[in-house]
This record gives structure tokens, C-alpha cells and sequence, in this order.
């Protein structure tokens, strides 16, 4: 199948799990996850209608950039962030999904200053408690978001989760409805109800992630097809 012909399959099921949660399919963006995808294929993306594009690694995105591969839509960063490329992503990401401690944020809030542009980002929520992966325990992630509202160059807009790998049908649907709680309780008690984004759900489970509450999947190898890593 074509890149546009599994991004209409994914919409299609999209609209059934909306449906099905009592929600309405509009309010769910689709981010395709294009690392390792080169511009062509993101313009194909582009071309049939996705929300967003994706990338995980800056040194791609930088060559993507170059290659106009992303005009056309919305460019989010969501993969693991380092503080020593951050320069690079502030500002030209319209969306950082992967902000994953304090450091991080203010790096990105002096980028965003010196800039002086305000930089839209998620903090992350590492919500299974692995050791191998970045992001706020369930434990932190309300005092992370209550210390993120002083820096004046950056506005979080919501949460981001990758939950643990699953090892049954629906596993991760605890951990997604975990994440949304935290995301209502959090966005109602410190930012005045204005979040706007939950992102969770990949190829493989972001139906059960539409059920929980997310508003942002992020899809790849769906859309794309299997990576050929390098």
C-alpha cells in the first residue's frame, strides 16, 4: 500500500476508536513518525493530509530541512533531546513532544530567549518507571509542570508518554489512562485547563491510547512502512 493509502486506513481507524470512546475523531491530530524516511516520503505524507511530521533525531531533521521535506506542515521534534542540540531544535520545531527533566527545560528556555520567541512544548512522562528510558516519574511530573510555569520563553501545552513495550493485547491502557489522568488533574489545577495535548499511541497501540484520552498519536511504520535501520 502507498503512503496515502495507509494514512487512509489509519484515519479510518482513528475514527472508529473515537467513535467508540464517545469522542469526536477531530480532536485527534496525527503525527507521522518519519525517522529514517526520506523527504520524498514525507511529502507524500504531506501530500495526504497528515497533521504533522516527526522526527527523533536532529541531525536528519537538519538534512530534511535542507531538502524542504517538511514544507507543508507542522514540524515536531519527538524523539530524545539532547541539551547540546537544543539550539538546534528551538524555533524550528513548532512542537517539542520529549521534554524529559528540568535541565532540558531551561536549556530550551535560554535558546528560546536569546530567540525571543516562546518555544510550544510537552513535558514527558516516563509512566512505567524504566530505568532505560528519559522522562518525569509519575511521582514528579506535577511539581516538573508547577516549576515549568516560571520560564517565560516556553508554554507547555500538555503531556507525552511512551509507555512499556506490550506484552498483551491492551497492556498499555493502564499506563495511557494513568498519563490522562494526570494530564486532566495537572492541566485543570495549574495551567487553567489551556493543555491542549496528549500524546501517546504508536503503530501498534494507539487505539487503545484514543480510548484513554489522547489527542496526538504518533504513527510510523504504519504509515511508512518498516524502518531499514542504518
Amino acid at each position: 500500500m502507498s503512503i496515502a493509502e495507509n494514512i487512509q486506513a489509519i484515519r479510518e481507524r482513528m475514527d472508529r476508536a473515537a467513535r467508540e470512546a464517545g469522542r469526536d475523531p477531530k480532536e485527534i491530530l496525527l503525527v507521522g513518525a518519519s525517522k529514517m524516511n526520506d523527504a520524498d516520503a514525507c511529502r507524500a505524507a504531506i501530500a495526504a493530509g497528515i497533521d504533522a511530521l516527526g522526527e527523533n533525531r536532529v541531525q536528519e531533521m537538519t538534512a530534511k530541512l535542507a531538502q524542504h521535506a517538511y514544507d507543508g506542515a507542522p514540524l515536531h521534534f519527538i524523539g530524545h533531546l539532547q541539551r547540546n542540540k537544543v539550539r538546534q531544535v528551538v524555533g524550528t520545531a513548532s512542537l517539542i513532544h520529549s521534554v524529559s527533566s528540568l535541565a532540558l527545560l531551561e536549556e530550551i528556555q535560554r535558546q528560546a530567549e536569546k530567540r525571543g520567541l516562546v518555544q510550544d512544548v510537552l513535558l514527558e512522562v516516563n509512566v512505567g518507571g524504566e530505568e532505560n528510558k528519559s522522562g518525569f516519574s509519575s511521582q514528579e511530573i506535577y511539581a516538573a509542570a508547577e516549576s515549568a510555569r516560571e520560564f517565560a520563553h516556553v508554554r507547555v501545552l500538555g503531556l507525552m508518554t511512551i509507555p512499556p513495550v506490550e506484552r498483551e493485547p491492551h497492556g498499555n491502557l493502564p499506563y495511557f489512562t494513568k498519563v490522562s489522568q494526570l494530564y486532566v488533574d495537572i492541566s485543570r489545577n495549574l495551567y487553567d485547563n489551556s493543555f491542549k495535548y496528549l500524546s501517546m499511541g504508536m503503530s501498534d497501540d494507539f487505539e487503545d491510547a484514543i480510548a484513554a484520552g489522547a489527542t496526538m498519536i504518533r504513527v510510523g511504520s504504519a504509515i511508512f512502512g518498516h524502518r531499514q535501520y542504518y
